[in-house]
């Protein structure tokens, strides 16, 4: 996975449904008329042995041990795996296979695009790509990257308001990497804005609404990323209820843990009593500080939990 530590391997089923998922999370940047998806295992699967040390002919172990990614585990006295030096190799051949002219990728990419990819082609006698390297974006809390095992991202395929209030969600000091990582802004826009903000004359709120809008808007639309802009002014600077929410029937009293499970808020008892302990639940406004306090549901109430769901409880 060329991650920081080793994953487990996937089944075939499991990295079918993964591609399909990224699939569609990519047609609402790209334009799907004039997209080809191409599944590597077309020419993968058909490498033998010999292609094997053929292409590993054009590496040195040193090369891939030097990568921060390794050496830190290195450091750590961290196993690394043979099957993990693959990954290069292959998103090389990938660019032979495909006689790749531009690939794009972040900086964690930089050795399999630049190394890996121009090498291997150069050996096949094609010419050496382009890369166009970015940087990496950082998930919800600012500092680590954004990954879905993490679950620190703002999805792609969520609704116009989720997205808004994740991007709202983004400390302060990250919202400059969003700004030229994520929106349409200009290098001398984004300074303009910077400069503004250290200056004071911006408040980092009404900046960070401005991204959140902008950044809304390129996934959903104009209309989509004003509408969501409206509800998150209404519920979190107004305090007032969303108009629509998620309805679940609570058929029988249990804890206010379990509340939070059923209504998929938290995935663990251990998860809910986090929230619970760090006062992100309110029952009808009111904040409920006991994981055990059992709930009965006679009458319509609202879960919230933290800033963003709400849940309107249904009695039998």
């Amino acid at each position: 996975s060329d991650k920081n530590k080793a994953r487990p391997i996937l089944t075939q089923e499991q990295v079918a449904e993964n591609a399909r998922t990224y699939a569609e999370q990519a047609f609402r940047v790209l334009d799907k008329q004039k997209t080809t998806v191409r599944y590597n295992g077309e020419w993968l699967s058909e490498l033998s042995l010999i292609d094997l040390i053929r292409l590993g002919q054009n590496f040195t172990v040193q090369q891939f041990l030097d990568r921060e990614n390794f050496k830190l585990r290195l450091e750590r006295g961290e196993p690394i795996f043979l099957h993990e030096t693959f990954y290069a190799l292959m998103q090389g051949y990938d660019a032979v296979a495909m006689k790749t002219d531009v690939q794009v990728g972040g900086t964690d990419q930089l050795f399999n695009i630049i190394v890996a990819g121009r090498k291997l082609q150069e050996s096949q006698g094609q010419r050496p790509l382009v890369g166009v390297i970015c940087g990496i974006l950082p998930g919800t809390d600012g500092v680590q990257r954004m990954s879905k095992s993490t679950g620190n991202i703002v999805p792609i395929n969520t609704g116009a308001e989720d997205m808004y209030g994740k991007v709202m969600s983004v400390p302060d000091f990250a919202m400059a990497k969003y700004m030229k990582l994520v929106t349409r802004w200009t290098p001398h826009e984004i300074a303009d804005k910077e400069a503004r903000l250290q200056s004071g004359a911006v408040h980092p709120r009404d900046l960070k609404m401005e991204l959140a809008r902008e950044i809304t808007s390129i996934f959903y639309g104009d209309e989509a990323a004003q509408a969501a802009e409206h509800a998150f002014i209404n519920v979190f600077q107004q305090h007032t209820l969303p108009d629509e929410m998620d309805k679940v029937a609570v058929t029988q009293p249990m804890t206010l843990a379990d509340l939070l499970i059923l209504v998929q808020a938290a995935r663990s008892k251990n998860e809910a009593r986090r929230l619970i302990d760090q006062g992100g639940v309110k029952l009808d406004g009111e904040v409920i500080a006991e994981a055990l306090k059992l709930i009965e549901v006679r009458q319509p109430m609202v879960l919230q939990v933290g800033k963003r769901k709400f849940v309107r409880l249904m009695p039998q």
